[in-house]
């Protein structure tokens, strides 16, 4: 995946401000920027493209940013924006009252109205993971759309998590794509956006239903991965856990050509062969990163890993621990 990489620090300071304005107008739409007179300015962006959408995060020192209704008035591209506040504090004004965000908080705009966005009112630096997307592009209606942006909204619970995972796990690792993901990976953006917009409306039937089967499915992925230690995780626990029927959640797999139990199982190997390559985990016996990974039984999970990876998992571990230290061949 192609990044693009914005530091103001690469620029004399005269020229800094103007240059993080062109930024914002670029990502999202015309504003105003003004600076705190007291603060050594400095920004940082990081601009990832999927298809019709934007997702960058950013490093900012205080500032203001407006959109007037004259520069409204002037160009709207229509975007809808949403901010996943990760330090600092953001203050926010826009139609209703004044709100002050902070860290895992979900922050939105439109481009369409006018807003005052208020970075770091205490004088602290802000970061932030952000998204901009056109607004046709959402699947909800334009007055679902009114009725939520500017809502107050978590990135720590429910459906608002596991966009909170996707956008991190986006920013940390870019490189672990490619073009050739980004289709997918926007139509996996949009759905998340919706559900998030829709939960906080309470108005899920608004979303179409192959968005929330999409959603749902990544909400069993994520369920599943926070669960693997638990040797009860069965198809009727998660089925049960999710509100739907053994045979609704076996369907959902089949349409990815795999199965629940399957699922189950390679997660777990996979969790497994990380502790084992694990420097710091050396000296945690195999049985017990056995357990750890969600197998009750040492026998089983020697099979299953040996089928997977050629291998014992104790040969294995001493493969990658030599490789770690540059004395072996690399493990496959």
């Amino acid at each position: 995946m192609i990044e693009e990489l914005f530091s103001t620090e690469d620029l004399p300071v005269a020229d800094r401000v103007d240059a993080w304005r062109e930024k914002l107008t670029q990502v999202h739409a015309p504003v105003n920027l003004v600076r705190r007179s007291d603060s050594d300015f400095r920004a940082q962006q990081r601009v990832v493209q999927l298809g019709n959408a934007l997702v960058w995060s950013s490093v900012m020192s205080p500032q203001t940013i407006r959109r007037t209704r004259q520069l409204i008035r002037r160009s709207d591209p229509e975007v809808i924006h949403l901010s996943l506040i990760t330090r600092g504090t953001v203050g926010f004004r826009m139609d209703g009252p004044d709100a002050v965000y902070g860290p895992c908080e979900l922050r939105t705009n439109d481009s369409s109205r006018p807003f005052e966005i208020l970075m770091g009112p205490q004088g602290e630096i802000v970061t932030a993971v952000s998204v901009d997307v056109p607004r046709a592009r959402l699947p909800l209606s334009s007055n679902d759309l009114d009725r939520v942006i500017g809502h107050r909204m978590t990135g720590q619970e429910g459906v608002g998590a596991l966009l909170t995972a996707f956008l991190t796990a986006l920013r940390d690792n870019p490189r672990s794509y490619t073009a050739t993901d980004a289709p997918r990976l926007e139509t996996i953006l949009v759905d998340l956006l919706a559900a998030v917009f829709a939960n906080a409306l309470d108005s899920m039937d608004s979303v179409p239903a192959e968005s929330r089967r999409r959603t749902l499915t990544l909400r069993i992925h994520a369920f599943i991965r926070n669960h693997l230690h638990d040797p009860d995780l069965t198809p009727a626990a998660i089925a049960a856990a999710h509100h739907i029927s053994t045979s609704h959640l076996h369907r959902l797999f089949q349409d990815h050509g795999t199965t629940v139990s399957g699922w189950i199982r390679l997660l777990r190997l996979e969790r497994a062969r990380e502790m084992l390559a694990d420097p710091a985990r050396s000296d945690v016996p195999v049985h017990v990163v056995a357990v750890r990974a969600g197998f009750e039984h040492h026998a089983v999970f020697t099979r299953a890993f040996r089928s997977a990876y050629g291998m014992s998992p104790r040969d294995y571990r001493r493969r990658a621990l030599l490789q770690e230290a540059g004395d072996g061949p690399a493990a496959d």
